[in-house]
């Protein structure tokens, strides 16, 4: 446990409540990587649709970019692998650096990592317990509600609004000690937004103690104001982001978290190792082409609006997303219109119990999502 879990950290978890067995359980955690269920959104989406898909299979399940990396990531990895057996610390300094001037932050508010799923169990373990629980919006990403689960740690889920904004009044009243406000901003499963006026209330009058986690996976994919700007300001905020998403780097891996010194030094102290060189030279090339992000904006917005404009012509009822994936109402349990899609080698996501007649659907190529009409006509006649 020494070597995943720092002295340190294992103290300040006991102190918070955890048990001996919490603390292996959290060591497993951080050991397992993707092994666990509920470690991050490939092995979720797994729950659903277990096996090799078959080749010709369209995969719209995990809300992953069918673009790819960009040529110049690829380039740039071609480059790295060739000295692969080095372990090359200073390209992660390079990421971290040129990252941190992107975001207009000092580099000592940026700590990098293999996609944004460790971090947010490092929060969890870091700023959760018994006592100190974690809150989030339902239907909300699950990951971090698995791990806080797993090691013990309380879970509060407040329904989302009408609107499909995190109803942040209700999460703040959840709980006179929370320890973690998980918002997901676009959200994961709706593609819906929190704005940000709601986010800094929320920063402004939650509990003393807690902070906000503010996980922007998806905000690449929006025209939204990101929440470095509360971080430079010293906020209790933690930021995550990955390159899975928007920069197609879900198979490389690569991301950081954002957040004061004294927060982030909190993280330090569960297991970490080398990063993948691949994915740090993909995210800083990644970084550096300037219209890569409108571009890919632009290209998916295309499709999810032509998307949506057939669901109307047919009567299927959606949430209006402004991400890379939404939720379609099908009337009748959920799980079952999975199956049936992937008899006919559609793979959509998963079902949340929160709304279990609704399905998750990730924004493909053109190609793909004209096959998810034509499979989606079927199952739905």
């Amino acid at each position: 446990m020494d070597k995943l879990i720092s002295r340190s950290a294992q103290l300040d978890m006991l102190r918070r409540g955890f048990s001996r067995r919490s603390l292996a359980r959290a060591a497993a955690l951080l050991g397992a990587g993707a092994a666990l269920p509920f470690y991050n959104e490939p092995a979720l989406a797994q729950l659903s649709n277990i096996g090799r898909l078959p080749p010709d299979a369209v995969k719209i399940n995990a809300n992953e970019n069918p673009l790819g990396p960009c040529p110049e990531a690829l380039e740039a990895i071609a480059r790295a692998a060739r000295n692969g057996g080095r372990y090359q610390y200073e390209e992660t300094s390079d990421f971290v650096n040129l990252l941190a001037s992107v975001e207009g932050l000092k580099p000592d508010h940026v700590m990098p990592f293999a996609g944004s799923s460790d971090p947010l169990h490092r929060v969890i373990l870091a700023f959760t317990s018994k006592t100190q629980p974690l809150v989030m919006a339902d239907p909300g990403y699950e990951a971090g509600q698995r791990a806080a689960a797993f090691v013990g740690s309380q879970v509060i889920r407040v329904p989302l609004r009408k609107d499909y904004a995190h109803d942040v009044r209700a999460m703040a009243a959840a709980h006179p000690t929370p320890g973690v406000f998980y918002i997901c901003n676009p959200n994961n499963p709706t593609g819906t937004v929190t704005p940000r006026e709601d986010i800094e209330w929320l920063v402004k009058n939650k509990p003393a103690g807690s902070i906000v986690l503010l996980d922007e996976a998806y905000i690449h994919f929006t025209e939204e104001p990101a929440g470095s700007d509360l971080v430079a300001a010293g906020k209790d905020v933690i930021i995550l982001r990955t390159f899975s998403k928007l920069y197609g780097m879900a198979g490389l891996r690569a991301g950081a978290a954002f957040g004061r010194p004294d927060l982030l030094e909190k993280l330090r102290g569960f297991s970490a190792g080398a990063l993948p060189v691949t994915g740090m030279v993909a995210a800083s090339a990644s970084l550096r082409v300037k219209n890569l992000v409108p571009e890919r904006r632009k290209y998916l917005r295309e499709i999810r609006e032509d998307i949506f404009e057939w669901l109307e012509k047919n009567r299927f009822s959606y949430v209006p997303s402004v991400s890379n994936k939404f939720m379609v109402d099908v009337k009748r349990p959920g799980q079952e219109v999975v199956r049936e899609m992937a008899a006919r080698k559609v793979y959509i996501g998963r079902v949340w119990p929160a709304w279990p007649t609704h399905v998750r659907v990730s924004i493909g190529t053109r190609e793909e999502m004209e096959k998810f009409k034509a499979a989606f006509l079927e199952v739905m006649s």
